[in-house]
């Protein structure tokens, strides 16, 4: 049976079907709040989150799976994270009170050292306070035992989550209610001068680790030395490799049965120089394997040949199915130069830069140009005014414009969209009284911008635009999502996408024609591969549908795959023998749970579970539906990057400093995994009038091209735009919206949200 991660989450979980019961009667324990006694005992309590029933322990149990400590019980992995910050803070007052008790102590300040705190390195306690020595001192008394006679547990916890996070005993907030606004503020002006003194850039602070970084300091309490400049770069460092690497291990076990997709990610940085970096996908995550420097041979497809065959040769050419770079000319020649070479794998094209592509060349046509431009005059305006953009971001419940997708032109295409979704909100904008009686409305450019926002042709034209960009950012979308690999659904989405723009233009061929021409002609020469092909006809969600329909296409992928991914001639024999019993849903493919799961489950999974009958096959349609068919990226660190890749260097400091890459890349890209899995979104804000737009060539949407006549401006009275996960505030109307704005830019009231910070 091939085990896939889906196969495991379709039974880990058991649903259980016993009488529920409520919390016992008279029951004081905030713990009853998030949980079910099940049967009316006390010691079998379901969790209102997950469902999880608890057996044993009672409510202390209840509250460890809560508040995410392991040991006795699984944590919990759908509790909302202010519930989980509660628990953890109740049970650290409760071992804080404890321990005062038993330890007679006068203060609880230095009292508890999380267990995770470093027991090594004898010469940074030099550095540390003597009440932080002391304290570590009592707590490697306390925990003596568990040193001792714990280490398989230790190692079995580790091995579990490589990248460990911190789960402070006792959190700071805990004290907050008692700490003084003044106390609050001084901490965060302590944060500021860190940050602005050592150059830290602000998008810092969306780090999942920043908040919990405080967290762990907090929980120690006052006296914790910060690690030293030599522990950072030193055995902290050589720790965090250690456990990425087992990461990479973890990963790499189950890249013999689902298959890996290798990624090439080309990137320029700032001084032009090109970096490329390498990713290993696989259902089960991705994993950042190394990045090199390319300026001096990207123009060679040999020399790129050269460096592609030893990446080959790390993963292990009998784990690859798909080698994925973008569609630059000697790129795409040294892919098919790598497929000639060992013939058991495939290369294709990036589908996010193939998407980007089609959008590129639609964005050239001579209409689509101008529409841009027209809407590019309209934020440059607003973003480069503050009176005019806090006048914006009220009407609009605090949202922006300006949006960002994973590519450059999609990026295009979204702010473009986002605009025709505000249509009657600019419009009213511009027709309000406000706008009439400020001086904007007499510049020549408030003018311009007004004009636009009045002409029906602009809008008409938008109109016609989205009806092919919306089609194609939804392919973006289903490919970029990494909840299931996307193989399986890359040829249906496709042609769904061809077939929305066709109806949208209620078939008319002379107005959708050449737009499908820049579309088909990208698939065909760029993106199509043998895999979509093959992915398509095994994919059981859309081979038993109804619509289904082949071709010699088709039926010609499967079997280049069928003869590539498999080189023993008795083995493909036995794979197209067995496939009839596919087409015919006969055998265990015609049980009843498998016709449901043909829906609900992902399609590596229903064969996983279906086609023990037939191995061959079941094996080759596992590892073709666990690729992907996108290059999965992390956002960049160019700073880290420049210094990895510079000639200037020491042999040692050049390790370190791959070293330290190689944990960026990979702390980055568990934490995607994380939220991914939890289904939610990653934490950030983002700002488009801040250097991140420039930075995702969004400059020409934001820059400023003709000063502002006569503005005093100032970035203190802009408001706050709202996060990007708050995006179902309802848009304000004329008539419910306030336009109570002076021409600094300030708001009679409060900002947005309440937002008191300007």
């Amino acid at each position: 049976m091939v085990e896939t991660r889906e196969f495991f989450d379709a039974f880990s979980a058991n649903q259980h079907q016993d009488d529920q019961g409520t919390a016992p009667p008279r029951a004081t324990d905030p713990g009853w709040a998030h949980g079910i006694m099940v049967n009316g005992g006390r010691q079998k309590i379901k969790c209102k989150y997950c469902h999880k029933v608890i057996l044993g322990g009672g409510i202390s149990r209840l509250k460890q799976h809560l508040a995410g400590e392991r040991g006795n019980v699984a944590p919990c992995e759908e509790v909302p994270e202010d519930v989980k910050v509660q628990i953890q803070q109740h049970l650290g007052f409760k071992v804080l009170e404890k321990l005062k008790r038993q330890k007679g102590l006068k203060s609880s300040k230095n009292s508890l050292v999380p267990y995770y705190q470093d027991t090594e390195g004898e010469a940074d306690d030099v550095q540390r306070s003597p009440k932080a020595v002391l304290a570590r001192g009592i707590n490697r008394k306390r925990r003596g035992k568990e040193i001792d006679e714990g280490t398989s547990y230790k190692k079995k916890r580790h091995k579990k989550q490589l990248f460990p996070t911190a789960t402070p005993i006792a959190q700071a907030s805990i004290h907050n209610s008692f700490a003084s606004q003044e106390s609050m503020d001084q901490a965060d002006m302590a944060v500021a001068r860190f940050m602005y003194e050592a150059g830290v850039p602000f998008n810092a602070a969306n780090s999942y680790y920043f908040q919990q970084m405080a967290d762990a300091i907090a929980a120690v309490g006052p006296g914790y030395k910060m690690p030293s400049y030599h522990s950072l770069r030193g055995k902290l460092l050589n720790r965090s490799v250690q456990d990425a690497r087992g990461l990479c291990e973890e990963l790499r076990r189950s890249w013999e049965v689902t298959g890996c997709s290798v990624m090439v990610d080309r990137c320029t940085d700032r001084t032009g120089h090109t970096v490329l970096n390498f990713y290993v996908y696989c259902p089960k995550g991705t994993v950042f394997l190394r990045s090199t420097y390319a300026s001096e041979i990207e123009n060679s497809a040999e020399a790129l040949l050269s460096l592609f065959v030893s990446v080959v040769q790390e993963v292990g050419p009998k784990n690859i199915v798909n080698f994925m770079t973008d569609t630059a000319p000697t790129y795409k020649a040294a892919g098919k130069l790598l497929v000639d070479r060992y013939k058991t794998f495939f290369w294709s094209a990036c589908g996010a830069h193939c998407i980007d592509l089609m959008l590129e060349e639609i964005g050239k046509r001579d209409e689509v140009k101008e529409l841009l431009a027209k809407a590019k005059r309209i934020t440059q305006f607003i973003y480069n005014n503050n009176w005019v953009l806090n006048l914006m971001r009220k009407r609009t419940g605090g949202r922006d414009i300006i949006q960002l997708a994973i590519t450059r032109f999609a990026s295009n295409f979204l702010t473009l969209q986002s605009m025709a979704s505000f249509k009657d909100v600019l419009h009213q904008m511009f027709t309000s009284a406000a706008w009439m009686q400020s001086t904007f409305s007499k510049q020549r450019s408030g003018i311009e911008v007004a004009e636009i926002m009045v002409d029906p042709t602009f809008w008409s034209m938008c109109d016609q635009v989205l009806k092919v960009s919306k089609p194609l950012l939804t392919v973006l979308h289903l490919i970029d999502c990494e909840e299931r690999p996307s193989i399986g659904y890359i040829y249906d989405a496709m042609e769904k996408a061809k077939k929305s723009i066709t109806m949208a233009f209620d078939d008319k061929e002379s107005d959708y024609l050449p737009y499908l021409k820049i579309i088909d002609c990208i698939w065909k020469e760029e993106f199509h591969s043998p895999l979509h092909a093959a992915a398509y006809y095994l994919n059981p969600t859309i081979f038993y549908n109804p619509s289904f329909s082949t071709s010699k296409v088709i039926q010609k992928g499967l079997l280049d795959c069928i003869e590539s991914l498999e080189p023993n001639l008795s083995t493909q024999v036995m794979i197209t023998s067995h496939i009839n019993y596919y087409e015919e849903a006969v055998g265990d493919f015609s049980r009843p749970v498998a016709l449901r799961g043909r829906e609900s489950l992902a399609p590596a999974t229903w064969w996983s579970l279906y086609a023990a009958d037939y191995p061959d096959l079941q094996r080759l349609a596992v590892r073709i539906l666990s690729q992907t068919c996108s290059i999965i990226r992390c956002e960049t660190s160019w700073s880290m990057s420049e210094r990895v890749h510079s000639k200037k260097r020491n042999r040692l400091e050049h390790q370190r400093l791959n070293d330290l890459i190689f944990v960026h890349y990979n702390l980055r890209l568990q934490k995607k995994r994380s939220e991914s899995s939890k289904g939610r979104s990653i934490r950030g804000t983002f700002d488009p009038t801040c250097l991140e737009a420039i930075d995702a060539d969004m400059e020409d949407w934001v820059e400023d091209p003709i000063a502002i006549e006569g503005e005093d401006l100032s970035w203190m009275v802009v408001t706050v735009p709202r996060e990007r996960s708050s995006v179902s505030a309802k848009v304000k109307t004329v008539d419910d919206c306030n336009d109570s704005i002076d021409e600094k830019g300030s708001y009679d009231s409060k900002g947005i949200d309440g937002n008191s910070d300007l």
